[in-house]
């Protein structure tokens, strides 16, 4: 078996340094081409809607090169701008790849974009070719000056240029830091903004993260969350390239969908968000309380001892005692669990790792392609997002007395800077390389961070203190009444500057259903109450606004803040 101390996985790459690539880090088509010389017959890529299909590398190779010779052949050249954007799937890799290896400038774009939304980043980012799904196509495509447009659905990129036969047309060679993407992003100040990737960010970034893991040729990753998010792009996409994975793309963000593709697809490596993991553990906690107290204590105390044999020996009886609710959970064949995209709940991160799932969790931003913190699966911290991967540096400015402060990063992953927006990125990251995060957080002994929050979501205290939202949200996570809850600010004293914390929540349907308002407010009153109790004086829930729509969510299902502040005001 590997350990921490006998590799590093980007050993792997020097038998090609000279041949394959010559420079610090091989290009993505490069890194692809490697791959297929490594482990050309296993699978690459697989889905099981619409139809079932799956590819080799090899098989993949042969199809990407072909697309790519058409979009050359069509006036595509190097650094061009082509945008990818769709649901999940097989053929949204093909078209990916196949723009990297005509040389040209990813832009994915978000599938839930509005139209108009769409076409404004579209000329924004001065694409000239599309590969999208037919609906999209249709609708925006004519308002464009493409030069090449493809539609997604059905596996349409790969039968329809495959037909074409084009002739293999090699594209002008490509470095290390050619910008291989630009990924919108509402960045650290708020505006979207282009982040412009590197091929040497992504590609080092796939292997620095590994050190604090063992990803081996035989997993099979599970692409459920949007593609075209950074997350997904680069942990689940990029990852699985870098060692020779297989990668199963998930449709639906739907809990009897994703169990079904967990099954199917024998998955062993599952990356999600805090609200998918949450109703997944909530889902095992409230069974095991259905069967009675006495069976739910009994399985609770065996899931402390497997936790406790874990964190002190590394021995991993979990797997083995609690197989039966892993298996209703889908996850008997998994390894690893990594949650990324927002803070989770200590209690949802042990509760993994005492059932036996090697459970992490990371932290990064988009403008650092974007792992830049992962917990050893060795060594976890449940309350921490981890150590700082490798050949990457962490420090903390202007800590407060708590040691709370602006978390810097800086390293090989760290962006270009913003597209065509020069002002705001010399804003974020200095002459020396160093990105401000705008996330606050502190850094232990061992180098093990802790986060807060973001700096412009801080909450300002009569007394002067910070209360920071997240920390307060989390308290509430595996409340199963609650679908979507917001923490801010509000003014209760305009004589006052300090502000007083309120909690903006809305029900979940199941919980609704039947209920008066009163009967509904009542319960939420009492759950803020019984949260209130564990908060310091200062940063207790003194306003709870209840509502009955949905609150505006980024595709990566983190509620919009700031436009929630906006839509329930106080005048």
């Amino acid at each position: 078996m590997r350990t921490k101390d006998s590799f590093t996985p980007w050993d792997m790459l020097y038998p090609y340094k000279g041949t394959m690539y010559h420079a610090t880090w091989p290009t993505l088509k490069e890194l692809f081409e490697i791959t297929v010389k490594r482990f050309g017959p296993r699978v690459c890529w697989k889905e099981f809607v619409p139809n079932p299909v799956s590819y080799t590398y090899s098989e993949a190779l042969v199809i990407v090169k072909g697309i790519s010779s058409w979009l050359i052949s069509s006036g595509i050249r190097k650094g061009d701008k082509v945008i990818v954007s769709g649901k999940n799937s097989v053929a949204w890799g093909f078209g990916y790849f196949a723009v990297l290896f005509a040389g040209a400038t990813v832009v994915p774009l978000d599938n839930a974009l509005s139209d108009e939304d769409f076409i404004k980043l579209s000329e924004f980012s001065d694409s000239v070719a599309m590969f999208a799904d037919s609906n999209r196509l249709m609708k925006v495509a004519s308002k464009l000056p493409l030069k090449a447009v493809a539609c997604l659905e059905d596996n349409g990129p790969v039968e329809w240029i495959m037909r074409k036969k084009a002739e293999n047309i090699e594209a002008e060679p490509c470095n290390e830091d050619d910008i291989a993407q630009i990924i919108f992003t509402s960045g650290t100040t708020g505006t979207p903004k282009g982040v412009m990737l590197s091929h040497k960010n992504l590609v080092s970034d796939i292997f620095l993260s590994q050190a604090n893991m063992n990803i081996f040729e035989t997993d099979v990753f599970y692409a459920i969350l949007p593609i075209h998010h950074a997350y997904t792009l680069l942990s689940v996409l990029l990852v699985a390239l870098g060692v020779g994975a297989s990668v199963v793309f998930g449709k639906k963000l739907v809990v009897s969908q994703i169990l079904k593709e967990l099954k199917e697809g024998e998955v062993t490596m599952f990356l999600g968000v805090p609200i998918l993991f949450n109703k997944m553990y909530a889902a095992v906690v409230d069974g095991l309380k259905k069967k009675g107290l006495l069976v739910y204590g009994l399985i609770r105390g065996l899931m402390g001892i497997s936790g406790w044999l874990k964190r002190t020996f590394g021995i991993n009886v979990g797997k083995h005692w609690f197989k039966f609710l892993l298996k209703k959970l889908s996850l008997d064949t998994n390894r690893i669990c990594i949650c990324g995209g927002g803070p989770l709940p200590e209690s949802t991160f042990r509760g993994f790792n005492e059932l036996g799932i090697d459970f992490v969790q990371g932290y990064g931003l988009t403008e650092t392609s974007p792992i830049t913190h992962l917990n050893p699966i060795y060594a976890f911290i449940e309350s921490s997002v981890g150590k700082a991967v490798a050949s990457t540096e962490c420090k903390i400015v202007n800590p407060d007395e708590d040691g709370n402060g602006l978390i810097y990063i800086r390293g090989p992953q760290v962006m270009k800077g913003y597209y065509k927006n020069p002002e705001a990125t010399a804003e974020v990251l200095d002459q020396d390389g160093w990105l401000n995060t705008g996330d606050i957080g502190q850094v232990d002994e061992n180098n093990y961070l802790y986060l807060s929050g973001r700096a412009k979501s801080v909450i300002v205290s009569d007394g002067g203190k910070n209360v920071f939202p997240e920390e307060i949200e989390d308290k509430f996570q595996l409340y199963s009444e609650i679908e979507q809850l917001c923490v801010i600010g509000y003014i209760k004293n305009k004589q006052s500057a300090g502000e007083r914390v309120r909690i903006i929540i809305l029900p979940t349907e199941e919980f609704a259903e039947g209920k008066t308002s009163e009967a509904i407010q009542e319960r939420m009153d009492h759950i803020v109450r019984e949260v209130n109790a564990t908060l310091l004086p200062y940063k207790r829930i003194e306003m709870v606004t209840v509502v009955d729509e949905p609150l505006s969510m980024t595709s990566s299902k983190k509620v919009r803040r700031s436009e929630v502040s906006r839509t329930y005001e106080i005048a």
